[in-house]
């Protein structure tokens, strides 16, 4: 007896095997899954997700499928394209700490199209990070830096604020973390109006890669637990230049070397190691590597001054609270690791020649450090962004969201029954039909919708001496959202007019099946 299995496919499918970092890591390996938010705190305790809701700009009438659809490569360009919603459970976001006041907007599909360049540009050092997006995470989700845009006012002795106020000062300019920290969700995420997004460390995408994060998800949070292997590359940023997470080669350039956490090159100006003590002196100085970005001196005149290090303004409370350790006359690569961009030259699994790369920064129990992922300036020149369009040249090397191709991803025989373990789309309808011969088909009776990306069916064996192929066909998918995107996948080649049972599995009927309600002839 040979049981041989048959995978008709229904698109022009390119594999998805490719060495180049730049390319290959992407989580691609979860697509085909709805985004999922608990949109309440008793949801979140009873373990309620949701695939539509509304609420400000985060409006989703319908299920949008979640992380990257789309690769496409050129000679210069990595181009994404993405819902711009996590593969893990999002939510839920409140204002306080006591959540008793929600946050004024869920996330949404954004329908991204982002570019990295192919290769990490040369150092640079003077642009400055930009509100909005400089990044994105490898489950597709947008990284954006260590501010929340606001900052100090002087004139009116307050911050700037989004209900009324304006921006601010721009000399004083606050931490994301510290200030907007209390409206993240457990994966350190929130959204500016329906754009999900990462400022600091990002343990759901960590504990996707298998980074040293566990998850519990009865409580749906996440834990520090290293595990002794070097950190994967988490994201991208728009300069070329990978973020790994915080785990890496004690010396930067020997693989062989002790794995440890990495070392944030910035502290608070608190007096140690011959910082400025903000607390004694007040915030009228800034920092050597805010002079420098701001053009500004060190020495402030009082209309720039800032508020006094109090219970409202703690240290901490802006990023020019910092000073680069460099700055203090200490030495990277033994008093600390990651240099004022928050990276360093290394090699690296993925890079065993070397490469300048970020790191994420945390504290031993995965609390986000200063400057988090990407310091002020980038390390290079971002010339990757957000654009309208793929060019018609490039070549797509991974399709997935809807267009996911079904494959069997494992196989199973016991007794009289085989069991297939089908990787599917969620919410799509598929058929399997059986043949003995690849001429002859018979349209098979199990019929399911995919409840999940993983779906599992079983059938009787053939008699022995006998062979039997079979074919898994999508014959369509239920109504999702599919602004920006296409539905190209199609319905499958046409079911054969013999209509005898194969059977088995959910949707069989008849005798003698394999499976409940199965049936067919023994050929």
């Amino acid at each position: 007896m040979k049981l041989l299995l048959i995978l008709l496919f229904c698109l022009n499918f390119i594999s998805f095997v490719i060495a180049k970092p730049q390319l290959s890591s992407w989580i691609t390996d979860k697509t085909g899954s709805y985004a999922r938010i608990y949109t309440s705190k008793e949801n979140e305790s009873a373990g309620l997700t949701s695939t539509t809701w509304s609420r400000g700009q985060g409006i989703q009438n319908s299920p949008t499928y979640a992380g990257i659809h789309e690769i496409h490569d050129d000679d210069s360009w990595v181009y994404i394209k993405t819902s711009g919603l996590g593969l893990h459970n999002m939510g839920p976001w409140y204002l306080n700490e006591s959540k008793t006041r929600d946050f004024p907007s869920f996330p949404g599909n954004t329908a991204t199209t982002y570019r990295i360049p192919k290769s990490p540009t040369a150092f640079n050092g003077t642009r400055t990070t930009t509100a909005g997006s400089i990044g994105y995470f490898v489950d597709g989700v947008a990284l954006f830096d260590a501010t929340d845009t606001f900052s100090y006012i002087n004139s009116s002795g307050s911050d700037g604020s989004p209900i009324g106020g304006g921006r601010g000062d721009g000399v004083w300019n606050r931490d994301a973390y510290v200030n907007e920290g209390v409206t993240f969700d457990a994966a350190y995420a929130h959204q500016a109006m329906n754009l999900h997004h990462y400022h600091a460390n990002a343990p759901a995408v960590r504990h996707l890669l298998g980074d040293s994060v566990d998850y519990n998800k009865a409580t749906n949070r996440y834990s520090e637990n290293f595990n002794g292997s070097h950190s994967p590359i988490v994201g991208w940023v728009a300069d070329g230049h990978p973020i790994y997470g915080p785990y890496g080669y004690s010396d930067s350039l020997d693989p062989n070397s002790e794995i440890r956490r990495m070392i944030s090159g910035y502290q608070k100006r608190d007096g140690t190691n011959g910082s400025t003590s903000l607390t004694s002196t007040g915030r009228r100085s800034l920092p050597k590597w805010a002079n420098y970005m701001q053009g500004r001196n060190l020495s402030l005149s009082s209309s720039q001054y800032g508020p006094n290090v109090s219970a409202t303004y703690i240290l901490g409370h802006y990023l020019e609270d910092y000073a680069y350790k460099g700055d203090l006359g200490l030495d990277q690569g033994s008093d600390y690791d990651l240099d004022q961009y928050n990276g360093r030259y290394c090699v690296t699994p993925e890079f065993p020649d070397g490469v300048w790369a970020y790191f994420t920064a945390i504290e031993e129990d995965g609390i986000p450090v200063f400057p988090y992922n990407v310091g002020r300036n980038f390390y290079g020149t971002p010339t990757g962004g957000s654009v309208n369009s793929i060019p018609s040249s490039s070549v797509k090397i991974f399709s997935g969201g809807p267009n996911k191709q079904h494959v069997a991803i494992d196989i199973a025989s016991s007794g009289e029954t085989v069991t297939f373990i089908w990787d599917t789309v969620e919410g799509a309808n598929y058929r399997v039909d059986a043949s003995p011969d690849l001429k002859n088909w018979f349209n098979g009776t199990v019929a399911f919708t995919a409840d999940g990306i993983e779906y599992s069916s079983f059938y009787r064996k053939p008699n022995s001496g006998n062979d039997r192929f079979y074919r898994l066909i999508r014959t369509g998918i239920e109504d999702f959202d599919n602004s920006g995107f296409v539905d190209d996948f199609g319905d499958g080649p046409a079911p054969s007019n013999n209509e005898e049972n194969i059977g088995g599995g959910p949707g069989g009927g008849g005798p003698g099946g394999g499976g409940p309600g199965g049936g067919g002839p023994p050929f």
